[in-house]
């Protein structure tokens, strides 16, 4: 094996250390490959890799590698992305239409798949080692293969060797561009590449799309699958349908119970959670509800006229009993006040008394059911308002930073 400078990460004497991936020149005379004494598995006698780590303009870097036996003859070619996995496959679409399109450079890795389909032709993934050539070596490629079983074809099957030489006839008219044809490159990885001569501009003739790879791309990359947005609905359709419970200690007498949580959808508004304490020492129960998201950015008001009594089946706070001002130590005067606004609302229960009820909320998370939801109810009116620094105060937004952190840390740094 020969050392080679370009491939030293470091140089002595103050030098300037050199790239370790140089971009792909005729004119660098530096870019020099690194040779690697290899076994030949032709012979089993002593060949020699090349290999040169090199940038592609306007892709990434690849590692080259060449093998060449002086004994038998045997050589071999072949790319690596030097690169990980991409987040995303890709899939490169050009409309061949000149000798100039035919000589673009391709990456094609061993998982990718290369098609025309104008000839029904395809270069399944896995069945090709990765690559570094153009178009036409992609085809020139595939003629070769498919020549080199050819002789004995005419020997034991004549009729398939004929339908093969009149394919391969095809592929031979596909060189010379007699007529516009697809080239489809696609590959899972997101680590094969098709030139355009244009870049950093953009090429008509060259369509890119990145695409979420299924889980069958996935497995045969050897990576753990992402998990899909079918799979995450799945996963938040059984929270909804489930009851989740958890430990927790009694308000009361701080004993052991339990909590009982549930997410539920409000038609036409959010997700609530309802939560649920019970206490087996003491008896205590509780229950709450809570937003299923954040603070929104708005406030709401929401105003509704009741007029019918069938609007009473709308969620309300109906009070009915006090100890405080009922019992022993009420006043007179007090009692019969809360006797008075008792009668009025059950007067509007019964559906004699007409009343705006009014539920303002500054978190713009309370809800009043729309009973003409999802039309728009003509006894209700829904106002959005911006907070005041007292009601941001009061849900502890003033003090609240979310922002400015990267910043700020690279101002210390």
């Amino acid at each position: 094996m020969s050392a080679i400078g370009t491939l030293d990460p470091v140089r002595g004497g103050g030098e300037a250390t050199p790239a370790l991936f140089r971009p792909l020149s005729a004119e660098d005379e530096e870019q020099l490959p690194a040779e690697i004494e290899s076994l030949c598995m032709a012979c089993h006698s002593n060949g020699v890799t090349r290999l040169l780590l090199t940038r592609i303009p306007f892709f990434k870097e690849i590692i080259v590698s060449s093998f060449a036996c002086s004994r038998c003859g045997s050589t071999n070619s072949e790319i690596q992305s030097a690169g990980r996995i991409q987040d995303q496959g890709v899939c490169y679409m050009l409309t061949v239409r000149s000798k100039q399109d035919m000589n673009r450079e391709v990456v094609k890795t061993d998982c990718a798949t290369a098609r025309v389909p104008e000839l029904d032709f395809e270069i399944p993934a896995f069945s090709q080692k990765g690559v570094l050539t153009t178009i036409e070596g992609l085809i020139e490629r595939a003629i070769e293969g498919l020549k080199q079983d050819q002789p004995f074809r005419r020997e034991t099957h004549p009729d398939v060797a004929e339908k093969i030489e009149e394919f391969i006839c095809k592929l031979k008219r596909l060189k010379d561009v007699d007529s516009a044809f697809t080239f489809i490159l696609d590959d899972p990885s997101g680590n094969s590449f098709v030139e355009n001569p244009h870049a950093p501009q953009r090429d008509e003739a060259l369509v890119v799309t990145h695409y979420r790879r299924t889980a069958q791309q996935a497995a045969l990359l050897g990576i753990e699958a992402e998990e899909s947005k079918e799979d995450l609905t799945d996963s938040v359709d059984d929270l909804r349908n489930e009851v989740l419970q958890f430990g927790t200690n009694c308000p009361e007498c701080n004993a052991p119970a339990s909590t009982n949580m549930k997410l539920v959808q409000i038609p036409h508004f959010k997700e609530v959670i309802i939560m649920a304490t019970n206490c087996d020492a003491c008896g205590h129960r509780t229950n709450e509800v809570k937003s299923g998201g954040a603070i929104e950015p708005l406030g709401t008001k929401i105003t509704l006229h009741v007029t019918d009594p069938s609007d009473m089946t709308r969620d309300i706070l109906k009070v009915a009993k006090n100890p405080f001002t009922l019992g022993d130590s009420s006043t007179s005067d007090r009692a019969e006040k809360l006797c008075a606004f008792g009668r009025k609302l059950q007067q509007v229960v019964d559906g004699q008394l007409r009343i705006h009820f009014v539920l303002d909320d500054p978190a713009g998370n309370s809800y009043l059911q729309n009973v003409y939801a999802p039309e728009e109810d003509p006894e209700m009116r829904v106002e959005h308002y911006e907070r005041r620094f007292e009601q941001n105060e009061e849900l502890g937004l003033n003090d609240m930073k979310t922002e400015g952190y990267e910043a700020e840390g690279s101002s210390q740094r």
